[in-house]
């Protein structure tokens, strides 16, 4: 069974109360357990923590796989530098060989050595990134660094407890909490309880999805991801996405994506009008070594922004890249995150 079906076939089940639910359930609660024991080690001081002289904002989920956490973190980063901060990014690395030491870098930086999230969040944002599974010790390199940093944003690294954090941030999508199961019987990281502890919650929605409704609790925010205009891998070139659906420019189009939910992706086309076909659906961070176009016959080919940092080396001329746009409901988001960050530089000790 290919990695894609897998998801498919695992994310199936996690939606609902499945047999295989119940049946895995006895190693769920090995999960719990573990996970439960592990945060009562870092409370209790038994597990060391790193706190930054800087204040941190980490971005992540409980949902195993991507829910959209890279365009939360570009989108932080931003808004954070709009307000007078001067944001670095710290990461895992997924992917990339880091080595025991942390890597630095800023501008384009190769995918391979430092993974495509964190390579495509610094060609997005300007932001020095650091990357290391240990989020401790790239916080450290990326202040070494660069010591103008005063605000770190940790892309991913929810369950990363040795880097102290100021703010919580949490990013789901239409799946919610699945079956409300911890893997292996469900999707969830922790408990669905973790949601009741973080500063925000923020729901990546489909196209034409409804809106939740909640009262209490944590700060929330629809997000969604507005397509802006396709750019030619080998040109650079530059066309609106509705040129797409134009038959006298391009008489066919088919659409790939290698992250964590690939049908969303294909729902963002359709809605903007566009009738790809085929939609390729590969695994999240597909290294593209291998070009998995060979077999498509159209004349062009969209991707999306994290697989476009790691295809040009194909040189394939049919490859169209669909950047997005990560819009809020809540409009004053990340005047109170700014507010928050400089009330926490206050009371925190350094």
């Amino acid at each position: 069974m290919k990695a894609v079906d897998r998801a498919a076939f695992a994310q199936r089940h996690w939606q609902r109360n499945s047999w295989l639910a119940r049946l895995l359930q006895p190693l769920a609660a090995i999960t719990g357990w573990h996970v439960e024991r592990r945060r009562a080690q870092f409370r209790a001081g038994r597990r060391a923590v790193y706190r930054a002289p800087v204040p941190v904002v980490v971005i992540g989920n409980i949902y195993v796989g991507g829910t959209g956490k890279t365009p939360v973190a570009i989108a932080t980063v931003q808004a954070l530098r709009a307000s007078g901060w001067t944001p670095g990014v710290v990461s895992r690395g997924y992917g990339a060989q880091v080595g025991p030491q942390p890597r630095v870098g800023q501008g384009e930086l190769a995918p391979s050595d430092f993974g495509d999230e964190p390579a495509l969040i610094a060609r997005t944002t300007g932001a020095p990134v650091a990357v290391h599974p240990r989020r401790a010790l790239a916080a450290q390199a990326l202040l070494a660094r660069h010591p103008e940093v005063d605000v770190i944003v940790s892309d991913d690294g929810l369950q990363h407890l040795a880097l102290a954090r100021d703010i919580e941030i949490v990013v789901q999508d239409e799946r919610g909490l699945g079956n409300g199961r911890l893997l292996p019987a469900g999707p969830l990281r922790e408990p669905a309880s973790r949601l009741e502890s973080v500063d925000v919650i923020i729901t990546n929605r489909a196209p034409g999805t409804p809106p939740a409704h909640h009262a209490g609790g944590p700060r929330r925010a629809d997000m969604w991801l507005q397509p802006a205009d396709a750019r030619h891998l080998s040109s650079d070139t530059r066309r609106p996405l509705a040129d797409f659906a134009d038959v006298a420019l391009f008489p066919s189009v088919a659409a790939a994506a290698g992250i964590g939910n690939p049908q969303r992706y294909f729902a963002t086309l359709r809605a903007a009008g566009l009738r790809p076909d085929p939609c390729l659906a590969l695994p999240d961070h597909y290294d593209y070594r291998r070009s998995p176009f060979e077999s498509v016959g159209a004349a062009a080919i969209l991707i999306t922004s994290k697989d476009a940092i790691k295809c040009r080396g194909l040189n394939d001329p049919r490859l169209w890249e669909v950047p997005v746009e990560a819009h809020f409901s809540d409009p004053e988001l990340f005047h109170w995150l700014a507010a928050r960050l400089r009330h926490a530089i206050g009371d925190a000790p350094r």
